[in-house]
């Protein structure tokens, strides 16, 4: 074959430690996919490459997709799902007052909507309240009703998590829990103004319904949980990984609890 002794276990070589940081990465993605089960591939090189700076395995990213799809790592969309909200009612309900607003700093809009959760108990429903800018969920509640006394829980905990004090635009669908007496009263007692979807379109609060995904696709939480008791304790696991240890792409692989507190927003930032 034309080829010396050397040079044929030069290259059996070379294979061999090719083959070796391939299973050492496969086991590093493996990991990162134990806390984010659906963490996708640029999260999850970004919070490899420290790793893989340690131990000296040069392997780019392209290699890393190229690694994800030979094993079937690669994630997959799921289907979409359905709608929990009833707007078809009396109550007073608010324009849309955050559509035009650009944002500069966290806390400025806080964005909310219901999903839920399937289990062998039956249903639960899960509210969380997002900063638009950070990205960081300011508070959430579980309950196996949508009650408004139930949603009010998520508004309280956000209200407790605050860290800036200038006005809020607190933004959702038109959904009477939203336009309760109590969780508005609650809302404007704490300088926070309401704002609403005006033409029930979905774009309009996608925010929110993109965390709705995020939270139950990435971790797993799409699927039927035993007991409504695990769904609470597998939220709120999901939670603190999300807001601090998930890197985002949109806020340049920064967490956001890290963006929320490193941005310290000018007074009364444009609220209206």
């Amino acid at each position: 074959m034309n080829y010396t002794r050397q040079h044929y276990y030069k290259q059996k070589q070379d294979l061999q430690k090719k083959s070796d940081s391939a299973t050492q990465v496969k086991a590093l993605v493996l990991a990162e996919r134990k806390l984010l089960p659906r963490l996708g591939g640029r999260k999850t090189y970004h919070l490899i490459a420290a790793h893989l700076h340690l131990y000296n395995i040069k392997f780019g990213r392209d290699k890393l997709f190229r690694l994800l799809k030979e094993n079937d790592l690669l994630i997959k969309p799921r289907r979409r799902y359905i709608q929990t909200t009833n707007s078809k009612h009396w109550m007073r309900k608010y324009p849309n007052i955050a559509k035009e607003l650009e944002l500069t700093a966290p806390e400025q809009v806080w964005v909310s909507d219901i999903t839920y959760l399937k289990t062998e108990e039956g249903n639960c429903y899960l509210t969380m309240v997002t900063d638009a800018y950070s990205r960081k969920i300011m508070g959430y509640s579980i309950a196996d009703n949508m009650e408004a006394s139930t949603i009010v829980r998520s508004l309280k905990m956000a209200i407790q998590n605050r860290v800036y004090n200038h006005p809020v635009i607190h933004h959702s669908d038109r959904g009477l829990q939203y336009c309760s007496k109590e969780y508005v009263n609650l809302a404007t007692s704490n300088n926070i103004s309401m704002s609403m979807t005006e033409k029930s379109d979905p774009y309009e609060n996608a925010l929110a319904e993109r965390m709705n995904r995020t939270i139950k696709e990435e971790f797993c939480l799409d699927h039927i949980l035993a007991t409504k008791k695990q769904a609470i304790q597998a939220v709120k696991e999901a939670i603190e990984l999300y807001n601090n240890y998930r890197p985002h792409l949109s806020l340049s692989l920064k967490t956001p609890t890290q963006q929320h507190q490193k941005t310290q927003p000018p007074e009364a930032v444009g609220c209206i």
